[in-house]
């Protein structure tokens, strides 16, 4: 970006002002530590200048925004026409109950839905299991059958409104209920927009909602590949999550490295099941964490749009851009919220939010203040979505694209994050691949080592969390915090039981030996699946299916 001669002059000039004023004032007034670090362990240094950005290729290395290699966006324009997608997750007791809250956030201007499902529901068990105990409708809503779906989308005409799917074992199952539920309404299903998380290599690493084994799973994601591609254009069939990864302990580098890493694993299995890369390519999404280090953060973004269009066209040979672009979602940090002072998280979620929008983000979820002390209330959870609106709408930030292009530290961080990130692509590589890696335990030990480190660090008080290792203060709990009906594990076996009895039993027998068979076969299982959910066979009762043949993985303890 700047010749030899103007690098020199620079050089020289910095020098002086490092020697001269920089040396004295610190010798007055020493800084508050001896060296700064990013989350990542990223050294940052006192001032950024040319130098540090002298071999960027603007063309190559920021360019346009909507042109390869989509540093600065995937859209011309970026937020000065569509803003992002304001998409609060939700999801808790019953279907009822959920559905409420869907009307009250569409109602106050979210524009899609985000849909959070119980721990019995995401890892293939109805609410009547003995597995289920204590869990149903815990920490999302509990779907069992297509009924539950149904009566999770009243009202919600499925053509207006977009709706991402926070599930992965379960991913195929639900998604056939959301093409029912979709085609009862009348909605085709070339008509539905949405996404599904169905990102099983994560849950293996960070946060343990797998059923199968590896290879059966990743072989029930190219069956959706393939499925989505010819029967649901619009809709996005994988959220490749570095989100839950972060949430592990993650550094951001690493969040980066791994998401995309489990991003070549889904690309390298969808090609070797016969899959064009610029079809299924198109179809890709991403889902990442944004954190509490504002400008690692608005690299962190920019970084992995130029890695990921990189990866396509270089390692994979896609031609078509659409299929390099990397379109992500943001969920600000739920580990960064602490249960002292709650309404410092609201603050924190207005930075990470703000980053997130900063680094181009194509939808968000801003956490709830109570979050670290139950599921949000209607208070908190109003708050958070107003958050995204005075960004958009008050603070000026939407009205031009990549606003921090060319601020000399986030270049140089942005460049340093793709390096750090292309080493660990070099280690996984080495290892024979992400499924590889993942089985032999180095990408758990690598995030175990990171989330040590930092709570050590908070422990010493080398990081500070406001409210929780410095500036306390004695508090009452909050009042107002959300409580699950005790009675939805209640009410739900009660609905289960009531379905089987009225529902055709020997259909249902007959389509879940259907499954079990083509379990067996190379055959594409979600035709099958969607016949399933159609004749009211629960979730539970396809997934034993599956079981039946593909077995349960068990993980291998990681020291």
């Amino acid at each position: 970006m700047f010749d030899d001669s103007t690098i020199s002059d620079l050089k020289e000039k910095i020098d002086c002002w490092k020697n001269e004023k920089y040396k004295k004032t610190i010798s007055k007034f020493p800084e508050r530590k001896k060296e700064f670090y990013t989350s990542s362990n990223i050294s940052v240094d006192v001032q950024y200048s040319p130098i540090d950005v002298a071999d960027i290729d603007y063309c190559n290395d920021i360019g346009n925004a909507g042109e390869y290699p989509f540093t600065r966006g995937v859209q011309p324009n970026m937020f000065r026409g569509k803003l992002w997608t304001m998409r609060q997750y939700a999801g808790f007791g019953s279907a009822e109950e959920t559905n409420k809250r869907y009307k009250f956030l569409l109602s106050e201007g979210q524009t899609g839905l985000s849909v959070a499902f119980d721990l019995p529901t995401q890892i293939g068990y109805d609410s009547d299991n003995q597995m289920s105990f204590g869990e149903v409708g815990k920490v999302g809503v509990a779907i069992d059958s297509l009924e539950d779906m149904e009566t999770l989308f009243d009202g919600i005409p499925l053509d207006k409104v977009s709706t991402s799917m926070t599930i992965n074992s379960t991913a195929a199952i639900l998604l056939a209920m959301y093409i029912a539920v979709g085609e009862k309404q009348g909605v085709s299903p070339e008509k539905l927009r949405g996404t599904i998380q169905n990102d099983i290599l994560k849950e293996y690493v960070a946060r343990g909602t797998y059923i199968f084994p590896p290879k059966e799973s990743m072989r029930i994601i190219t069956d959706i590949f393939e499925y989505c591609t010819k029967n649901l254009p619009e809709w996005n069939t994988i959220s490749i999550s570095g989100y839950h990864i972060r949430e592990a302990g993650a550094t951001a580098v690493q969040e980066v490295a791994f998401t995309l890493a489990d991003g070549i694993a889904y690309v390298e299995a969808a090609i070797k099941a016969g899959l064009a890369v610029d079809e299924f390519g198109k179809r890709l999404s991403f889902f990442f964490n944004s954190h509490n280090n504002f400008i690692e953060e608005i690299a962190k973004f920019r970084a992995a749009r130029r890695i990921w269009a990189r990866l396509m066209k270089e390692r994979f040979d896609s031609k078509d851009p659409k299929a390099m672009m990397l379109r992500f979602h943001t969920q600000t940090g739920g580990s960064t919220l602490t249960a002292q002072q709650p309404e410092n998280n609201i603050i924190r979620v207005t930075l990470q939010a703000l980053a997130a929008v900063l680094g181009g983000t194509q939808s968000l979820h801003t956490n709830s203040m109570d979050e670290a002390l139950a599921l949000p209330s209607e208070k908190a959870v109003t708050i958070a979505l107003r958050t995204q609106q005075v960004i958009a709408y008050e603070s000026g930030v939407a009205d031009t694209v990549d606003p921090f292009a060319g601020s000399y530290y986030v270049e140089y961080l942005t460049n340093k994050i793709e390096e750090e990130v292309n080493k660990y692509f070099d280690k996984i590589d080495s290892l024979g691949g992400m499924v590889k890696a993942i089985e032999g335990g180095y990408v758990q030990k690598e995030i175990q080592d990171s989330a040590y480190k930092y709570q050590k660090d908070i422990e010493k008080k080398d990081a500070i969390v406001v409210g929780l290792n410095k500036f306390t203060m004695e508090e009452k709990l909050p009042e107002e915090l959300l409580k699950v009906n005790p009675e939805v594990e209640k009410l739900q076996i009660e609905k289960l039981k009531k379905l089987k009895a009225k529902r055709d039993n020997a259909k249902v027998k007959d389509i879940l030996e259907k499954i079990e068979g083509a379990a067996k076969s190379d055959t594409n299982l979600m035709p099958l699946i969607l016949e399933a959910v159609k004749s009211y066979a629960t979730l539970g009762e396809i997934s034993d299916s599956l079981r039946k043949v593909f077995g349960e993985y068990k993980s291998s303890v990681i020291l």
